[in-house]
């Protein structure tokens, strides 16, 4: 633990310490000059306790995809001014680092897509047969031990969030969006529209099946109000214009370390709402793309457009405003290899 600590302090560089030791790092734990207890529980994985807590149980991820660097010097700031000093915490705070093996190796997996490994994926079919089955299963008892210590904790129901932050392979007609898991027919969050709306994120795709996300996970294991949210495009280390992220990283600081993030009130005409209308499947590997590689996402084609083939089998534009996103011909076989959205709207299902 010494070890550990003499890495960290005192510059706080705790991103630092886990790309220096991806596969594991020993437990620890400390107090900060403010009585905010430390834990780190893994390398990646750091939890911050105030001495009176709020009212909120937050987790911020990002790395779940290496390559995503953004929300990683996003969350790495972020931790560091925890450490250090410069941001008191108000609220209960996990941070996780995903995939620390792909983050050293810049890319966006190792072996296998860690962001389609939970609610239980990871012990399906082989099983946990590689680094990113296993990691997936540990993040999921990680959240799981995080929101189950709260209740043991304190005696009143409390609020659960988690924000996995991402950046998405291609460009996108709307910079940045986000992606609400399905929610088994319960209401869509008012306040969680305004939440995004402050972190600059006014596209939301609305999910309408259940998903192998962390976010589905997250919302639909623990009640969590979650997010998949995309701040724009994959860029190396070094590269991102962190400008473009400022009101994002404003509003998760205040997210963090105040009572309530300044927003504005819903307005439904201020946003870009879609709901996924099919999933197109890789089944073969004949699948192929019929647009250009740096096809943006949410970009429409009119209907009857060739979209992609698989063999034999061809997939066109089915209805008017279809648009693409997530096209990926990479993908594994059985996989989703691009979602079909249309615009939609929540103010018949909105709490």
């Amino acid at each position: 633990m010494a070890q550990t600590l003499a890495s960290l302090m005192p510059d706080g560089d705790f991103l630092a310490l886990t790309l220096a030791n991806p596969d594991g790092l020993a437990p620890a734990q400390f107090t900060l000059a403010d009585g905010t207890e430390v834990s780190i529980w893994d390398t990646g994985v750091i939890c911050f306790e105030p001495t009176q807590p709020g009212n909120k149980d937050i987790v911020l991820s990002c790395g779940v995809h290496g390559n995503e660097t953004a929300p990683i010097e996003i969350c790495a700031e972020l931790v560091q001014q925890l450490l250090v000093g410069t941001l008191a915490l108000k609220h209960r705070l996990l941070v996780l680092f995903g995939n620390p093996a792909a983050i050293n190796a810049g890319t966006r997996e190792i072996s296998e897509n860690l962001n389609r490994l939970f609610s239980g994926h990871h012990s399906m079919g082989a099983g946990l047969i590689n680094a990113e089955r296993k990691r997936a299963k540990a993040l999921e008892d990680y959240v799981s031990r995080f929101y189950d210590a709260s209740r043991v904790t304190f005696s009143v129901p409390r609020n659960r969030y988690l924000y996995d932050l991402h950046t998405a392979i291609r460009g996108s007609r709307f910079e940045k969006f986000a992606v609400y898991p399905f929610l088994h027919d319960k209401p869509w969050q008012k306040a969680e529209f305004e939440f995004l709306q402050a972190c600059d994120v006014t596209t939301v795709l609305l999910m309408q099946t259940p998903a192998s996300t962390f976010s589905y996970y997250a919302s639909n294991s623990h009640g969590a109000d979650a997010f998949t949210i995309e701040l724009g495009k994959v860029q190396p280390f070094g590269k991102n214009d962190m400008s473009r992220f400022a009101r994002a990283r404003e509003a998760i600081h205040q997210l963090v370390s105040r009572d309530s993030v300044q927003t504005t009130p819903f307005d439904e005409q201020q946003f870009q709402l879609y709901q996924v209308y099919r999933a197109i499947n890789k089944q073969t590997q004949e699948f192929k793309l019929h647009f250009a590689d740096d096809v943006q996402n949410f970009t429409a084609y009119p209907v009857g457009t060739l979209l992609a083939t698989d063999g034999d089998t061809e997939y066109r534009v089915e209805r008017e405003g279809e648009a693409i996103i997530f096209p990926n011909a990479k993908v594994a076989i059985g996989q989703r290899a691009m979602l079909m959205v249309v615009p939609t709207t929540v103010s018949h299902n909105l709490a």
